[in-house]
């Protein structure tokens, strides 16, 4: 389902993604005393009284040159454009402010349906302050208290009432979810912003400055609709020192878990790192589908030699992923980025795709010619049939007499074989061994 979307928008540190998390019912958004520190918008999905509806946090919108604020101004402005319901949180405890009604003049322009909440008026005493609120002429304010979940019932009952007639409609079944994935600084965000065509994701320079996932929604020439999720980027566990980025990298994983296909970006001027190929066995032991991006492919000097260079030292760095394609882009030049939504979907359809049982057996009677099965101690494994279960990934049962005698060089072996008869490219494959009774 197409989801009707509320925003909730306001300046910094008034406890935006504090009702967000409240709202969404678990800690997606990153909450610290601290202004600036939702930078992105943050997305989720939640209920109310069977009411699905989908969730954006942004960042604090604040009228300064100071840096990031300009663009999380932006990033706000964009998603007050795709809500069909605004939140605007306002701070109970301080009061109203400028900055409150210069943030009200933006939602003026917007002509959407604009709910004001008061959040922190945990004291009873304090709510005859929200009085002052109605003069930023935005309708009745509703007092709240996020840590506390005061008065989010209410809110939630204005917002499902705030709903336009008719705002759901059915998702397409064959959406493709993705993410990239990488260490900080690979250039995630600039190839997310270089296939959108827009400042979809703020991209920086300096390292980290992603720290929330992003998901994207977007269709293609051939009218493939994409869900992109952009993530933070993963730091080695010993250098995350603040909260902040350990947050980040449980957001990264949790991407990870929610997508289909990964593109692992890794940047072509700094070369492959150990850490590298630490991320990549998060998406591979999840058995998601995996696309190895080389990104900034226009800053380094070649010949007719550097890509195969490159190709060489990839399948040497990353022997578990020789299943997986490998791209080289550039997120300023565009460079061969078209190519990686083309793989993505024929990934896609290689986690996807299904063997017939008869078919495989006769794959699997073909390699026991070729190879004969192993033996210990006089008793050979003998592989009596195999079946596919289910499919992303795809995944094989191989029923034997013996599981013991099943050595994983064997089942490396089989694995091999099968893709040499079947199209699995850029996905992993499980071969499970069970004991026929």
């Amino acid at each position: 389902m197409v989801l009707p979307t509320v925003a909730i928008v306001g300046r910094p540190n008034v406890g935006k993604s504090t009702i967000f998390n409240r709202i969404a019912g678990e800690r997606l958004s990153i909450v610290e005393d601290t202004p600036g520190i939702t930078r992105d918008r943050i997305y989720a999905t939640s209920n109310w009284l069977t009411r699905d509806f989908a969730l954006i946090d942004t960042g604090g919108i604040e009228m300064t040159d100071v840096p990031f604020m300009t663009q999380i101004r932006a990033q706000a402005e964009i998603a007050m454009n795709e809500a069909d319901v605004i939140v605007f949180v306002v701070d109970g405890e301080t009061g109203m402010t400028d900055a409150d009604q210069d943030v009200a003049q933006l939602l003026y322009r917007s002509n959407k349906p604009v709910i004001l909440a008061v959040n922190k008026t945990d004291n009873p005493e304090r709510r005859l302050d929200i009085f002052d609120f109605y003069s930023l002429g935005l309708g009745d304010p509703y007092p709240i208290s996020a840590v506390h979940g005061i008065g989010t019932g209410d809110l939630l009952d204005a917002i499902i009432a705030a709903f336009p007639e008719n705002a759901e409609t059915k998702e397409n079944p064959d959406l493709i979810k993705f993410s990239f994935i990488g260490r900080p600084n690979v250039g995630k965000s600039s190839l997310i912003n270089a296939m959108l065509g827009e400042e979809r994701v703020i991209a920086s320079p300096i390292a980290g400055t992603t720290r929330d996932a992003v998901d994207t929604r977007f269709v293609d020439n051939d009218g493939q609709e994409f869900l992109m999720i952009d993530t933070a980027g993963i730091r080695k566990s010993g250098k995350v020192y603040e909260t902040t980025e350990k947050y980040s990298v449980l957001r990264a994983m949790r991407a990870i878990d929610r997508s289909d296909i990964v593109c692992l970006v890794v940047n072509a001027e700094e070369g492959i790192h150990d850490y590298d190929k630490h991320i990549a066995g998060f998406a591979h032991d999840a058995g998601k589908g995996i696309l190895l991006v080389v990104n900034k492919w226009d800053t380094l000097e070649k010949d007719d030699k550097t890509m195969k260079k490159w190709e060489e030292d990839m399948r040497h760095q990353f022997q578990f992923l020789d299943y997986s394609p490998i791209v080289y882009v550039s997120a300023l030049t565009k460079q061969r980025l078209v190519q990686i939504p083309e793989k993505i979907k024929a990934i896609h359809k290689a986690q996807n795709n299904r063997i017939g049982s008869s078919v495989l057996n006769e794959v699997l009677m073909d390699a026991i010619a070729t190879n004969p099965t192993p033996s210990d101690k006089g008793k050979r494994l003998r592989i009596y049939y195999g079946t596919q279960v289910s499919i992303k990934p795809p995944t094989f049962v191989v029923f034997v007499n013996e599981v013991e005698l099943m050595h994983f060089s064997y089942v490396r072996f089989l694995e091999n074989q099968i893709r040499k008869a079947f199209v699995f490219e850029g996905t992993p494959i499980k071969i499970l061994v069970r004991r026929r009774k």
